[in-house]
């Protein structure tokens, strides 16, 4: 299947919140990480989420170049190319970007898929995030106002962060504290705002203790009541049965328990990036510690050119990252959900 189409990946937002649902989003910085997620989403029989941080672009510019336009766009591109092959419809979106780097990012994308639309094309992302968790709500509901209205008149889906996620992620670092709860009172103000849906498509982070990082399970101390609860409220007072389209930040060594919990009260997009990390990296270790002897060049030996060929643990590499992806789909309900599985 193609990339998404606006009207596609609209459509799948949809459906995950009736089914109650949610499609992993997935951290690639790569063609080989691209081609894993495409590969487990295909697997899994999964509609999906790509989506590309402001690190993750820079590095796949080149490590000279560390230009974060130019490496979004060529992931993108790739992306539209063999996305092709695979039965499944896959959205692309951009991940994390705070203040200081949305006119090196953000802006700049958005401006390349507005000129697509205008030429009849799609847009080249679906979906932008713009994160204002470290700017005081009322900057950050002004600055997504603004956004909003870009990115709907370029037929993209922006997404918000309303509150604030502990840990880093790609230099962005918060504190672990009272603060990464989202408050009924911040849900309607972003109502407020940003309307239900007149204004353009928007779906929402609110946290309930999410924190970015490695973690065991028990460690993050999880309240999805709290979505639950401004899912209530605020329902209740624009008449809207869970208004809000939510997403799931920082999930490392969450409980399927909290995760369920959090995709029955409206989360349909859950990001996954650190398990996917090791989930990618750990073959390729394996591999090394088992061909230590063909990868290196030991004792005035010439190694083995089938071991230290990239494509030997690079495979490896992309079957361990893509058996996460399945997990990931298993764990949030969306195995088996597309219509072309």
């Amino acid at each position: 299947m193609p990339i998404a189409t606006p009207e596609v990946y609209a459509e799948m937002l949809d459906r995950a919140k009736e089914q109650r649902f949610a499609y992993p989003a997935i951290n690639v910085s790569s063609s080989q990480t691209l081609n894993a997620a495409l590969a487990g989403f295909a697997e899994a029989g999964s509609d999906g989420i790509i989506q590309v941080s402001t690190g993750g672009a820079e590095y796949a510019s080149g490590p000279t170049i560390k230009d974060m336009i130019s490496g979004s766009v060529a992931l993108a591109e790739y992306a539209h190319v063999v996305a092709e092959k695979y039965p499944v419809s896959i959205a692309l979106h951009t991940d994390h970007c705070p203040k200081e780097k949305l006119d090196g990012f953000v802006r700049p994308l958005v401006a390349i898929s507005a000129e697509r639309v205008k030429n009849g094309q799609n847009p080249l992302f679906q979906s932008h995030m713009w994160d204002g968790s470290a700017v005081p709500v009322e900057e950050n509901l002004a600055i997504a106002e603004e956004l909003l209205a870009q990115t709907a008149a370029a037929k993209i889906i922006l997404e918000i962060e309303v509150g604030v996620v502990g840990g880093e992620e790609d230099g962005v670092a918060n504190e672990i504290n009272d603060k990464l709860y989202t408050t009924v009172e911040d849900g309607m103000r972003t109502v407020e705002v940003l309307g239900t849906g007149e204004k353009g498509r928007y779906i929402t982070a609110l946290t309930f203790g999410n924190v970015h990082g490695v973690y065991k399970p028990g460690s993050v101390k999880l309240r999805p009541e709290v979505l639950k609860q401004i899912q209530d409220e605020v329902g209740a007072k624009i008449n809207k049965e869970r208004p809000f389209d939510l997403v799931f930040h920082g999930g490392s060594g969450s409980s399927l328990e909290e995760i369920r919990a959090a995709v029955d009260y409206g989360v349909i997009k859950m990001n996954i990036d650190t398990d996917t990390q090791y989930a990618f990296t750990r073959p390729a270790a394996a591999h090394m510690f088992a061909n230590w002897d063909g990868v290196l060049k030991v004792d005035g030996e010439v190694g083995n050119k089938k071991a230290y060929d990239p494509r030997a643990w690079g495979r490896a590499s992309e079957a361990g990252m893509a058996q996460r992806v399945i997990t990931g789909c298993e764990d949030l309900r969306s195995a088996g959900t597309s219509p072309n599985a």
